[in-house]
């Protein structure tokens, strides 16, 4: 009989261990996944700064929705890459690498 008991308390523990670990269903108050998604992509995305031994000062960029900062460095890094206007239109390739954007500093 203990037996019995010791595996249905066994049972019970690991089903409450599993239900902690699910994700919790959304609230009254909780906004859809949708409205979340559709706020972070009205945001607009940090610049992301470059810089590069052969080009003078800092590359800010503005990426668009389907750019991150990584593709950006991956596109200026790449010897074949063309097309799109970053850094004022540099032809520097190779020898990138991200830098924290510095503040702008406000002009009186």
């Amino acid at each position: 009989m203990s037996h019995r008991k010791t595996r249905v308390a066994g049972a019970l523990t690991a089903s409450f261990l599993l239900a902690a670990t699910l994700e919790p269903a959304a609230g009254p108050h909780d906004p859809p996944p949708a409205a979340c998604a559709a706020a972070a992509a009205s945001e607009p995305l940090p610049h992301c700064c470059f810089t590069n031994p052969r080009y003078v000062g800092t590359c800010e960029i503005a990426p668009t929705k389907d750019e991150s900062c990584a593709s950006i460095l991956q596109y200026l890094n790449n010897p074949q890459s063309q097309g799109k206007g970053y850094c004022g239109g540099t032809s520097v390739r190779g020898g990138w690498k991200q830098v924290p954007c510095e503040p702008k500093m406000k002009q009186d």
